[in-house]
């Protein structure tokens, strides 16, 4: 049976209201939330939102080392806690900030209050995964509630509108995808359920006993979800949308994904923390396989080199895009990064990427990703996509470690298709017909698994070290 039900989501926002009052917390002031993944928690994210309180969400399964700079960071005037799960719960009894301990059990036996808006008068303050560098507060401000309606409809029309009346979360609520996709169907009169963390196993249970209309996850989960024995179309054919985005799919992967989802029900996007750039629909994707498709609506897209200049199709550069006034952001108390990440309407993550003659995005990288061997500029997604080409190969990554020769020496990892049997000697000969010769990889490893995040991102910090240890060459 599934751990998760649909549920009218209001309730639980009405509750998390009447926490948010008792604590006396008010608009604008942050609200550090260390909490499970349960519809109560969603209910008092969705609440901070529409009520102008800044969420600051976090995972409950952060040490005190990772937690404490946050903490300190984002200043928060309460912290919500569930006891059971914080495990940094030390670092929060000695912040000296006032504490509200509680859970969906407790939150269940609060009185409902009516949020003082409909719609959303700021978005959660999420933190960003730390990748590549310290965490950064992703800030939008407080608004009235015009700002919000046009936040919930932007996301809408993005995916015409096809957020169905009946939505599953499979993600962390700590991350802004989730919480974001959830929000529309809410906010819309839909019910929403949320799975208290991934397993492919319940989350294909889920899907046969909910039937839902749409939900948001990024590739690994798919990837799991295919490896799942007796899968079949009728699992997926209540959906109207499955959105995906927060790594590159795979092509085959996706392909597969496609066969079996409804017609035109699988969206990808390309989008951040800090906000969202293009939106991929099936038929965008189906004439330029392993694009993240066009400009959203009401944003422009363009590649610039690094003097500004807008690069011609198929030139890779840091990938920029023109958002509306809902759509901005600031960094938390970091003015000097804010006005670096901006240039008037257009902002950038610095992510680069080329378009082809008819706007369609494809990424490249970060300028960190790029390895630079024998004096040549190798962007590691072009390989990657050779990799992932390949009979056998679920996943792919591609990276530099340092050389005396070299300077980096490109070496590639995969991960296998279940029951698929690859040596790494002969994925990098037939490799050698689909590269040129700088970008072929000097070792391909294929191991079980590649070291994710919580949302399924690629970590490339400290990537060769890891990857060094249980390596089958």
């Amino acid at each position: 049976m599934s751990p998760a039900a649909l549920e009218d989501p209001w309730p639980h926002i009405a509750r998390g209201v009447t926490l948010l009052r008792r604590a006396g917390v008010g608009s604008g002031e942050r609200v550090l939330m260390l909490l499970g993944g349960e519809l109560a928690t969603f209910g008092l994210l969705a609440a901070a939102c529409l009520e102008g309180v800044v969420a600051v969400p976090l995972p409950p399964e952060l040490t005190d080392a990772e937690l404490a700079p946050v903490l300190a960071d984002a200043d928060p005037a309460v912290v919500v806690v569930d006891p059971d799960r914080t495990r940094a719960l030390p670092t929060v009894e000695r912040s000296g900030r006032p504490v509200v301990r509680t859970n969906a059990d407790r939150l269940a036996e609060l009185p409902g209050t009516d949020p003082s808006s409909r719609w959303p008068r700021t978005r959660p303050m999420a933190y960003t995964s730390g990748t590549t560098g310290r965490r950064k507060g992703v800030h939008a401000g407080v608004h009235d509630p015009s700002w919000g309606r046009a936040l919930i409809e932007d996301e809408h029309a993005a995916f015409d509108h096809r957020h169905g009346a009946a939505h599953l979360v499979v993600s962390p609520l700590y991350h802004s995808g989730p919480l974001r996709f959830a929000l529309v169907t809410a906010l819309t009169g839909g019910r929403v359920a949320v799975l208290p963390r991934f397993d492919p196993t319940v989350w294909l249970a889920a899907l046969r006993e909910l039937r839902p209309n749409s939900l948001f996850c990024v590739p690994t989960h798919l990837h799991r979800l295919l490896a799942e024995p007796g899968l079949a179309a009728d699992d997926l054919a209540s959906l109207s949308l499955l959105a995906h985005a927060g790594a590159p799919c795979p092509v085959p992967l996706k392909q597969q994904v496609m066969a079996l989802a409804p017609a035109s029900s699988v969206w990808e996007f390309y989008g951040s923390t800090e906000g969202q750039f293009t939106v991929a629909a099936p038929e965008v994707w189906v004439q330029a396989p392993g694009t993240v498709g066009t400009a959203r609506p009401d944003r422009s897209v363009e590649v610039r080199d690094d003097t500004g200049r807008a690069q011609s199709a198929g030139e890779v550069g840091t990938v920029w895009a023109r958002v509306p006034e809902h759509a901005r952001f600031d960094y938390w108390r970091d003015p000097a990064r804010t006005a670096q990440a901006w240039d008037a309407d257009a902002f950038t993550v610095g992510d680069l990427g080329h378009l082809d003659d008819a706007g369609r995005l494809f990424l490249d990288g970060r300028p960190g990703d790029l390895v630079i061997t024998g004096g040549v500029n190798v962007y590691p997604a072009e390989v990657e996509r050779a990799l992932l080409a390949l009979p056998g190969v679920a996943e792919a990554i591609a990276f530099g470690v340092p050389d005396a020769e070299w300077g980096e020496r490109l070496v590639a990892a995969v991960v296998p298709w279940p029951d698929a049997s690859l040596g790494g000697a002969e994925l990098r000969e037939e490799l050698r017909t689909q590269v040129s010769r700088a970008k072929l990889p000097k070792q391909v490893l294929v191991v079980d698994e590649l070291p994710r995040t919580a949302t399924g991102k690629l970590r490339r910090v400290g990537l060769a070290d890891a990857l060094g240890l249980g390596a089958r060459p």
